[in-house]
């Protein structure tokens, strides 16, 4: 029996834990849950659970209201400070990070000195703050199991390994909604385009990454720290059909790859029970009627994202935080319907072009990513007419 606390678990990555959990009740079980707002999904949660710990964030109104709902054999705790005691709880086995934005870089951390292992779904944290989680985790000699469908493939593809290494890592990308849509017409597109992508079901935010391709950005820097090579060694690929979820070649010029639906259940089974692989009777993938497989290169001038991450990556430092932090709040600029899908990238390039990166620290990592969302507020108001406008010369810019 592995006893989780989940982090994050009224999100699209929660939800599907807790999926597992009850395909496999002789296997895992909760003793602690945390969400950001959503009272009543997480109200909802512990009862069914039973969970002995429940964290959540917002306001203290939100707070008071979860002790109504969940009575007094739970115990409550309340924001960052509650996250992080509930990663440290001596009761838990693994913690599974599923938080969305940098505040899940504490509880991170505070698990990994707990000697937690960590099952890890939030790009946020190695993306701005991978330098010292890494070497955190290093120096505790804890692991963590990757959740996202691409890090898992390529974990799961390094378990025979035997420290072979690794001359490629192919990240596979559906290439979103807009693969094939005309420039102008994607520029211009709002939040009802933009959310209907082709093959997986996620939240908000991940729906609008896969859109620009920025998720393959932060992929790109989260494998350089999990794996531990060059960001220039880590390809995009695009592969419509999202059966192959990435690939490595090795020196000798073999390439392995790792196959299933696009069903995100599979890679979090994996990183709880790793190096078990049990029946949880999940949907199997039909080789003998599969459809053709294709593959073809990222077109970098309709997604920028690539290069854009790729640079933060290069630059170091804070770069890669305050290049995230803008994207979430661009992101979600767009999905208040406040701009075009074409100005998402120019926030967030206007953003990085006024920033001095500086040591990683989680102090100087923090104050990166307010100062980030503050400056998209600012770009916002001082230059609404021409963001409005995406083909506008003044903000147009080419990433090589």
């Amino acid at each position: 029996m592995k006893r989780l606390a989940i982090l994050g678990s009224t999100g699209s990555i929660g939800c599907q834990t807790l999926d597992i959990v009850r395909r496999l009740p002789d296997r895992l079980q909760v003793v602690a849950l945390a969400a950001n707002h959503n009272v009543e999904g997480l109200a909802q949660q512990v009862i069914e659970f039973g969970v002995q710990h429940v964290c959540i964030g917002g306001d203290r109104e939100a707070f008071t209201a979860l002790q109504e709902r969940i009575g007094r054999h739970t115990i409550a705790h309340h924001g960052l400070d509650g996250l992080c005691e509930l990663s440290s709880l001596p009761e838990v086995d693994l913690v599974v990070v599923a938080v969305a934005g940098a505040i899940g870089i504490a509880p991170t951390h505070a698990a990994i000195k707990a000697g937690k292992p960590i099952a890890l779904a939030s790009k946020e944290v190695l993306v701005a703050a991978g330098e010292p989680t890494m070497k955190l985790a290093r120096q505790q000699n804890v692991p963590i199991f990757p959740i996202d469908s691409e890090h898992s493939a390529i974990f799961q593809c390094l378990q025979g390994a035997h420290h072979n290494p690794i001359e490629r890592i192919y990240l596979t990308a559906s290439g979103g909604p807009f693969r094939q849509t005309p420039l102008d017409e994607m520029e211009k597109a709002g939040p009802a385009q933009a959310l209907k992508h082709p093959t997986w079901n996620m939240g908000g935010l991940v729906t609008i990454n896969s859109a620009t391709l920025m998720n393959k950005g932060l992929e790109i820097i989260e494998a350089s720290w999990l794996f531990g090579v060059d960001s220039d060694e880590v390809e995009v690929v695009i592969h419509p059909q999202s059966i192959i979820h990435s690939m490595i070649r090795f020196a000798d010029g073999s390439v392995l790859a790792q196959l299933g639906l696009p069903d995100m259940r599979l890679p979090i089974q994996y990183a709880l029970l790793h190096p078990d692989r049990v029946d949880s009777d999940l949907p199997r993938l039909d080789v003998a009627n599969m459809s053709s497989l294709t593959f073809e290169p990222p077109d970098l001038e309709r997604f920028q994202a690539v290069n854009l991450a790729r640079k933060a990556m290069k630059i170091g430092g804070t770069a890669p935080a305050v290049m995230n932090a803008a994207n979430e709040q661009a992101v979600a600029v767009f999905l208040s319907e406040k701009i075009p899908f074409g100005a998402i990238i120019q926030l967030i390039y206007q953003t990085m072009e006024r920033h001095e990166p500086v040591t990683p620290t989680f102090e100087n990592i923090m104050k990166a990513d307010a100062w980030a969302r503050d400056q998209v507020v600012r770009l916002l108001d001082r230059g609404r007419q021409a963001i409005e406008e995406p083909n506008n010369a003044a903000y147009r810019y080419s990433l090589t």
